[in-house]
């Protein structure tokens, strides 16, 4: 995939946007406007089209091959998004994928009204088209949605009690040869739930919580040391019950290194007792006899 075919794409769609009597004003948004986000040949087009009535675009997916071959799409209607738009996002046979966002004119200006700018735009955005001034009103992005922000106590608290209790779910799921669950248990909602969001404050609480990590974890690698970098990829395990057992203890470790220090830094509890209490059970389910 090369940058140029995916800036071609995006003249097509100018192109079109401004020939076609149906649409007053097209954005492009997300990353390629965001000057905090991450960009090469693999970032995605996202644009928003604002039609005086996006329902016959909504309807008939024709329109999307004036910008080339299809090869998949994922379509969500209005009723996904509280009636507000409509989405069509498009992988085409160049490798350019496209996300669609269809408005119609009046739901894009009751938007745009709000007191505040919605996420999606506070991220960045750009005018393309505009044929009679609808974007003339938007407020400017602060670029400040995705920055990281400190937790409340209770927060804090939460996460780390809740990580010590789902650990005893995934213990018992691989001393039952249960992999599935314990997959489930340890990557849905401990990596994704509890995982994340502490390495996130743990990278903003070294730089004054002001900055962001992007989606998912996307620039962990960047932020964090090379040696706490590989303590993180010791929480990914395989296919074998022992694997997932060490990767279960390497979570266990990096928690308690991240929460303790997070603790200090944030002038909260750490949980010590209930660390002591789980890893002690966590060790004696591991000792039992394998599959009973």
């Amino acid at each position: 995939m090369k940058v140029e075919t995916r800036e071609e794409k995006l003249k097509a769609i100018i192109s079109w946007s401004q020939d076609n009597a149906h649409i007053r004003a097209v954005l492009l948004t997300s990353s390629l406007v965001n000057p905090g986000a991450p960009v090469d040949e693999f970032s995605d087009l996202d644009i928003e089209f604002i039609f005086e009535d996006n329902n016959r675009y909504v309807v008939d997916n024709s329109w999307v091959h004036h910008f080339g071959h299809p090869i998949a799409m994922v379509e969500e209607d209005e009723s996904c998004f509280d009636g507000e738009h409509a989405m069509k996002m498009v992988l085409y046979d160049d490798y350019v994928k496209v996300d669609f966002k269809l408005y119609s004119k009046s739901n894009f200006l009751t938007e745009i009204n709000q007191s505040k700018l919605c996420e999606d735009w506070d991220i960045g955005y750009k005018v393309l088209v505009d044929k009679e001034g609808l974007t003339r009103e938007m407020k400017k992005p602060t670029y400040q949605v995705s920055i990281i922000k400190k937790p409340q106590g209770k927060e804090f608290q939460r996460i780390l009690n809740d990580f010590w209790w789902d650990t005893t779910y995934v213990a018992k799921s691989l001393i039952r040869d249960n992999i599935f669950y314990a997959k489930f248990m340890s990557e849905n909602n401990i990596r994704t739930d509890y995982l994340k969001p502490l390495i996130e404050w743990y990278i903003a609480s070294e730089h004054d919580w002001n900055i962001t990590t992007n989606k998912h974890g996307r620039l962990f690698k960047q932020y964090l040391t090379p040696e706490m970098w590989k303590k993180v990829l010791q929480t990914f395990s395989g296919e074998g019950i022992n694997d997932n057992w060490n990767a279960l203890f390497a979570m266990a470790d990096l928690v308690t290194e991240i929460g303790t220090a997070l603790s200090e830094r944030l002038g909260y509890e750490y949980p010590t007792n209930l660390d002591a209490d789980i890893r002690k059970y966590l060790n004696t389910v591991r000792k039992l006899p394998y599959g009973k």
